[in-house]
C-alpha cells in the first residue's frame, strides 16, 4: 500500500473539537473532495471518521487516534487495541507515535498488532534517532509528523527540511508531513526524498486557512 502511495499527495481530514466541520459526515465530504482534486490516500482520525471515509471511497486511508492520557505524553494511536481497531474498520496503513517518551506498550507490540490485523505502519517522529529506532522496532516507514513537537525537536514555523535531508541521506523511508502549507514546499519535500506527501490544514481546515490571512492583514 505504501508503494501505491510513492510520489503522491495524502490529504489529512480532521477536525478539533469545537470545528464547525466536526461532524464524521463532513470528514466524509471532505475525503471525497481531496479525491476529486487528485489525493492518492487520506489521514483520518478517530474510529468514526475512519468508518465514514471508508464507506465512501476506496483510497488508501491513514488511520490515527488522538488520545489524552494521565500516564503519557504520546498522544497519537498510544495504544495496540486502538491501533487494531483502525485496521478493523478500513484503515490499510495505522499511523502511531513512535517518540523515544515513555509509552504505555512498547512499540514493537504495537507494530506486531497491527500487522496481525492486515495493516502496515507508519511511525510518527521528531528526530533521526526515533526514525531508525522505529524501523528497526519494525515500522514500514516514519512520518515527520512530530517534527516540532517534541520538546527536543527543532521549533520551527517552517518544515523540518534538516530531518528530511538526514533521513535521505541515512537511506530511510520516509512520509513529509507537517507545517507544508504551500504547493512548492510539498514539492520540496518530494524532491528532498519523501517516500509521499501529507497535507492538512492547508487543504481541508478552512478556519485556519482564514486566520493567516486574517492575521497577515493585521500585521
Amino acid at each position: 500500500m505504501l508503494e501505491r502511495l510513492r510520489g503522491q499527495l495524502v490529504v489529512s481530514c480532521q477536525a478539533d473539537p469545537g470545528s464547525p466541520l466536526r461532524d464524521s459526515y463532513i470528514i466524509g465530504r471532505l475525503a471525497l473532495a481531496a479525491e476529486l482534486g487528485g489525493a492518492a490516500g487520506l489521514r483520518v482520525q478517530g474510529f468514526a471518521d475512519v468508518q465514514a471515509v471508508r464507506a465512501v471511497t476506496a483510497l488508501p486511508i491513514i488511520g490515527l487516534t488522538k488520545t489524552d492520557r494521565n500516564d503519557t505524553d504520546v498522544y497519537i494511536t498510544p495504544t495496540s487495541a486502538e491501533a487494531v481497531r483502525l485496521a478493523e474498520l478500513g484503515a490499510e496503513i495505522v499511523a502511531l507515535d513512535a517518540t523515544l517518551r515513555p509509552r504505555p506498550e512498547p512499540l514493537q507490540n504495537m507494530f506486531a498488532a497491527v500487522r496481525a490485523a492486515g495493516a502496515q505502519v507508519m511511525a510518527d517522529i521528531s528526530t533521526l534517532e526515533e526514525a531508525r529506532a522505529a524501523l528497526d522496532a519494525g515500522a514500514d516507514c516514519v512520518g515527520t509528523t512530530l517534527a516540532g513537537y517534541t520538546p527536543y525537536s527543532r521549533a520551527l514555523t517552517t518544515p523540518d527540511w534538516d530531518l528530511m535531508d538526514e533521513l535521505r541521506a541515512a537511506g530511510l523511508p520516509f512520509a513529509a508531513e507537517g507545517r507544508i502549507s504551500l504547493p512548492e514546499q510539498a514539492a520540496e519535500a518530494r524532491r528532498r526524498g519523501a517516500l509521499f506527501v501529507v497535507v492538512g490544514s492547508a487543504i481541508t481546515r478552512p478556519d485556519v486557512i482564514t486566520r493567516w490571512y486574517a492575521q497577515a492583514l493585521d500585521g
